[in-house]
């Protein structure tokens, strides 16, 4: 694990002490990262990003510049996080006590954004919480998410509403050879729906 002093991160950022930060990964400018957090290795936390108290965090994430993730967060592996995103925590804030009273982090209870393996969440998005956003699934930059987002979907708009499939590669799916199947245009993987969601459909043996 990193600490303050190593060269993965920037001498202008702040991260807590007690952060466990994987091998690999660069914290870069500005950016904070409190206390307890759970990083893995080789992730990005770009300039001015900040990385609430015990967010978990799977390898190969890159959080761009001035994202702000708020706990209770986890994220997978892979997963990508635009600039500007937002991840709130909290599903009735106030900043005070029906008393008028300023409140404290005993006057309320945080809820999280979970996102799964290599999704991707597009510049300026927020993410209300709680919500869990599916692995390779697609948020349009500027949406505002409000619901789960399955597996594989891409969602756009306020509140985001699903506009169809992507796959890992990050394309748009298109019509597959048969009736409930898609394929990626980039990588040929194929791709069915059923009730549960969208699945990959195994490879079959040549022959």
């Amino acid at each position: 694990m990193l600490s303050n002093r190593d060269s993965g991160i920037n001498a202008t950022a702040d991260v807590a002490e007690n952060a466990s930060i994987g091998h690999g990964t660069l914290i870069w400018h500005l950016a904070q990262v409190r206390e307890d957090t759970e990083i893995g290795a080789n992730c990005i936390i770009g300039r001015g990003a900040y990385i609430g108290p015990g967010v978990r965090m799977g390898e190969n994430c890159k959080i761009q510049n001035h994202a702000l993730v708020y706990e209770p967060a986890v994220l997978g592996n892979g997963v990508f996080v635009g600039p500007a995103v937002v991840f709130t925590n909290d599903t009735y804030p106030r900043a005070v006590n029906p008393d008028g009273s300023l409140k404290s982090a005993e006057d309320w209870h945080p809820v999280g954004v979970e996102v799964g393996d290599g999704a991707a969440i597009g510049a300026r998005a927020v993410c209300i919480a709680p919500v869990r956003i599916g692995s390779w699934a697609t948020v349009a930059a500027g949406a505002v998410v409000t619901r789960d987002v399955p597996a594989y979907a891409v969602v756009a708009g306020v509140p985001a509403r699903q506009l169809g499939w992507v796959g890992p590669a990050g394309h748009p799916l298109v019509p597959g050879p048969a009736e409930g199947e898609f394929s990626c245009p980039v990588t040929g993987e194929l791709f069915r729906l059923e009730e549960d969601g969208l699945s990959p459909v195994p490879s079959r043996p040549a022959g």
